[in-house]
């Protein structure tokens, strides 16, 4: 790896989805320069994984492309893949950073051919598709990959299949003694902006997300529904991989609670209304979901979406905190047992899938920072002075949905660009 040139007016933006992806632009088409890391093979985060977007309906894709676009022409972005930010010393406007980079095995030679993968037996549970389907020991992270070029498992480093892979490079683009760097940089801002991950449903116990196949998350359920997901686009059990076409969705699954997580994440009300629309968008009229929820959290022009699917006769609200699933042994389904609160009806109710619209959390957990910063009770960043010259992105300072991450980014950006301005004494 060349040496990286950063001084003490560059930024550094640490995580390279939609939030970190658009602070890294603003700031570089600005003018200054970016050190932009994602500690996957490739950037967009989970906005990549989505299928759709609220409320339009739009496809990911399409803001993706242009954000790659913009990075492409941007010579003041290097970005780093494959890279995490090890330690961080120094105070505002003069930060040494430590970066650590593993091996991707891959050089810049690829083409994304493909007939690497092509040769390798080995597979293994495809992250992206959150381990519903297989991915091959040397493998392309997605079809919108950026940077678009193969990855080889390090599983497999040493064994015949890597051997095989490089034997089919045309342009010698497998590089098996690729080794882990490490890499100290001067900067003057650092944009944090790692995102989040879903609760994780095992410790919904009453729910039975460990013991029950046919019960399953809303990430999950997002990538069975998405035409390039591991079941083009069918909504298939996972007890039997029959199609699913009559499907709950339970809110708050964790979420608003003393015993999971406290915070509401804004995200699942909207999100499981969307993914009403993929059962009527696969099933027509055999497709029916039914929404259960302690309340529905939509406003401005989110509540004209809510109106829309509320006027769908396929979809039922149950207004109700439902108490816990079992599983019917014969037919695999799951049963929601609760009272529904409207009118104090007791109910046990079948369903063919369940889909558990699970919370956000920070992905770096409060106390796994490589620098101390000021956290919340629900472990996202403050804005705080005693932060100095780290600000928090998107969903590093709060569950937020893309169009408000996106704002949060842009903010973090100026920040630390008048921060840089202020070393530079350029300021006013």
């Amino acid at each position: 790896m060349a040496d990286i040139i950063a001084t003490n007016e560059t930024i550094l933006v640490v995580g390279g989805g939609i939030s970190g992806m658009t602070a890294a632009l603003e700031a570089a088409e600005y003018g200054k320069q970016i050190i932009l890391v994602e500690k996957n093979p490739s950037v967009g985060g989970r906005v990549s994984q989505l299928y759709k977007y609220f409320p339009k309906l739009c496809h990911p894709t399409c803001g993706q492309e242009i954000n790659q676009r913009r990075i492409k022409a941007n010579p003041n972005i290097r970005m780093m893949t494959m890279t995490e930010v090890t330690s961080v010393s120094g105070e505002e406007g003069n930060y040494s950073v430590t970066l650590t980079s593993q091996p991707r095995y891959v050089n810049e030679n690829c083409t994304a051919c493909g007939d690497c993968g092509d040769v390798v037996e080995a597979e293994f549970d495809d992250d992206y598709n959150y381990g519903l389907g297989k991915r091959k020991g040397v493998y392309l992270p997605h079809k919108m990959a950026y940077p678009q070029r193969y990855v080889l498992d390090p599983q497999i480093v040493g064994t015949p299949d890597a051997t095989k892979a490089a034997e089919a490079c045309k342009y010698g683009a497998i590089d098996l003694d690729m080794q882990e760097e490490t890499n100290t940089i001067t900067v003057g801002a650092i944009i944090w902006a790692t995102g989040w991950k879903p609760y994780d449903a095992n410790k919904i116990q009453p729910y039975g997300y460990d013991r029950i196949q046919n019960v399953i998350t809303s990430v999950e359920f997002e990538r069975l529904s998405d035409p390039h997901g591991p079941t083009g686009g069918k909504i298939l059990r996972p007890s039997d991989g029959k199609e699913a076409k009559d499907i709950a969705f339970i809110q708050c699954a964790g979420s608003r609670d003393q015993n999971y997580l406290k915070h509401c994440s804004r995200i699942c009300c909207m999100a499981s209304l969307k993914q009403t629309t993929y059962v009527r968008e696969r099933y027509g009229d055999e497709g029916k979901a039914s929404i259960y929820y302690i309340d529905i959290r939509a406003i401005d022009r989110i509540d004209d979406f809510y109106q829309k699917v509320q006027a769908d006769e396929n979809v039922h609200f149950i207004k109700s905190k439902v108490a816990n699933i079992v599983e019917d042994k014969a037919s695999g389904n799951p049963v929601l047992r609760g009272v529904d609160t409207e009118g104090y009806n007791r109910y046990e109710n079948p369903h063919e899938l369940v889909v558990l619209a699970v919370g956000m959390e920070p992905s770096v957990p409060a106390g796994d920072f490589p620098v101390t910063v000021k956290v919340n009770e629900h472990g996202f960043i403050e804005q705080d002075e005693s932060n100095g010259a780290i600000f928090a992105a998107g969903c590093s300072a709060d569950a937020l949905d893309v169009n408000r991450a996106v704002q949060s980014a842009t903010a973090s950006a100026l920040r630390a660009i008048q921060v840089v301005n202020r070393v530079a004494g350029t300021e006013g």
